[in-house]
């Protein structure tokens, strides 16, 4: 056999060492790549598969009421404890954890909070989310090394997380779960507040389980909806003292005012009457002001209506807040509707009659307001004329409207005698006789009105009973709606008369 020549021998020679070398350069610049170009890269791999970081939840303040006791605070699993349940959810709110849209974005109310992240919590409604900010804390952070199987080696580092801030409120715990349990199972609301705004019980009914949102999405009855500052409704009769107040402050009348209730009203071929007329078929007869606030004579103030003017009338609505958002911090509040002629061009195309200025004067027509406004507007009469901004959290702010000492007494005066024997609200709401709890103490005197208002469904009304006691210098303001209950008096009337004597017990077991 012919042997390799020495020629071929040293070319596979000089292949072979060329072939070694390209592969040491390329391992070599490989080398390079891994530990110096990429070598940061690497490095962090490794260390995202040996060192995690854990997300330490922030507890989230907790609600206080006005005395101190929680109304809302956290089990040990990070989930909410709301105290009352349904009766604090709408003015409470609740939780929804964090969408799409929002994670990853930071809220510009509170910068410093950070972005949102998956599993955070946001508030959704009432105070959970109008003080979302101010109860949101910030997350802390752990950083643990992990072995090739997961297992925890040590702590590496550890940010301890931020508690958010509790916020103490102006609603007394006790009203709250009174007025809960005073309205049951029916539609409507009930707002209490001090002579200056201060939200002392907030209900609106029917409620929903703030633990548990979801089952009430569907629900007819509308449990989610806030009627306190989002229903819109006719008043009624509750809307007769800021018509009175118009009529003597504008002069039209005054104290010795006089007027023969005739018990009907023809205008052309449409008849306008009074209540009473209508159920028992006799008049007042003649009576002032006072007499007329007593027994809420709606034919008295069809005429002080017309003597006053639409234009006028809606000024002075204007003024006690009935056309603006009361600015209450509760989010979903919207304003009543005050109607004029020139609304009533715009949005019906027609003209303004008589008979829409004798509906307007009595709070029925195309007049619709929120019951939180009701609550304000009457606050006036008892607090001398200042109108407030509600708030549940902090010091309203008010401002003097400038209205004559007299012309409020007079209007207080006729509100007293609502409750008092005579007045439409005396059968349910008897405060005002030596019977009562009330005047057996020498606690003053209440001032209330009754409002039943007409609806479009079936004839129903809405039943109102307003009132701010004691009459002289006012503690408390409580409003109540019952939606489609019929008359104020014997619907709302007993309902209101219920708080008030836990109220006035309630005082007297505090001052003895």
């Amino acid at each position: 056999m012919e042997l390799t020549s020495p020629k071929t021998q040293s070319w596979l020679s000089w292949f072979l060492r060329g072939v070694l070398v390209l592969f040491f350069l390329f391992l070599i610049s490989r080398l390079f790549e891994l530990q110096i170009i990429k070598g940061r890269y690497y490095r962090e791999l490794s260390d995202g598969n040996r060192i995690k970081r854990i997300k330490i939840s922030a507890p989230r303040g907790k609600i206080l009421a006005r005395g101190g006791e929680t109304l809302v605070g956290n089990f040990g699993d990070g989930k909410r404890n709301y105290v009352l349940g349904s009766a604090f959810a709408h003015a409470g709110g609740y939780l929804g954890e964090a969408n799409e849209g929002e994670i990853g974005k930071i809220n510009p109310k509170c910068p410093g909070k950070g972005p949102r992240i998956m599993g955070d919590f946001v508030g959704r409604s009432g105070l959970e989310e109008e003080y979302d900010c101010t109860l949101r804390g910030s997350p802390g952070e752990e950083l643990i090394e992990v072995d090739i199987t997961g297992k925890y080696v040590r702590t590496l580092g550890k940010i301890e997380p931020t508690s958010g801030k509790d916020v103490k409120i102006n609603i007394d715990f006790g009203l709250q779960k009174e007025v809960a349990e005073e309205m049951a199972d029916k539609k409507g609301g009930i707002i209490a507040t001090d002579s200056k705004g201060e939200i002392l019980a907030f209900y609106s009914s029917p409620s929903f389980d703030p633990n548990n949102v979801v089952k009430s999405l569907n629900d007819p009855a509308l449990p989610l909806f806030n009627r306190i500052v989002g229903g819109l409704y006719h008043p009624g009769s509750v809307f007769k003292p800021i018509v009175a107040v118009a009529a003597l402050e504008e002069k039209k009348i005054d104290k010795n005012y006089k007027y023969q209730d005739p018990g009907i009203i023809k205008v052309n071929d449409y008849s306008y009457t009074n209540w009473y007329f209508t159920q028992y078929g006799r008049t007042e007869g003649e009576i002032g002001i006072v007499r007329a606030m007593t027994r809420s004579t709606d034919t008295f103030f069809y005429k002080i209506g017309e003597i006053l003017g639409i234009e006028k009338m809606v000024e002075y609505a204007d003024q006690f807040g009935y056309s603006e958002k009361s600015g209450i911090d509760i989010p979903g509040e919207v304003s009543g509707l005050i109607p004029t002629p020139e609304w009533k061009k715009k949005v019906k195309n027609e003209a303004w009659f008589l008979g829409n200025t004798y509906h307007f004067a009595i709070g029925q027509g195309d007049v619709a307001v929120t019951p939180i406004e009701v609550n304000r507007a009457i606050e006036v009469v008892g607090n001398g004329g200042q109108i407030c901004q509600p708030k549940i959290v902090g010091t309203p702010k008010c401002a003097n409207l400038n209205f004559k000492k007299e012309t409020l007494d007079l209007v207080r005066e006729g509100m007293e005698g609502v409750c008092s024997q005579g007045g439409t609200g005396y059968t349910f709401f008897d405060w005002n006789s030596g019977s009562t709890l009330l005047t057996t103490t020498n606690r003053g005197l209440v001032a209330c009105k009754t409002g039943t208002a007409e609806t479009n469904t079936d004839g129903k009304t809405h039943a109102w009973f307003t009132l701010f006691y004691p009459s002289d210098f006012p503690e408390i303001n409580l409003t109540v709606l019952i939606e489609q209950g019929g008359e104020g008096s014997s619907v709302a009337g007993p309902i209101a008369r219920k708080i008030m004597d836990y109220w006035v017990s309630k005082s007297l077991e505090t001052s003895n």
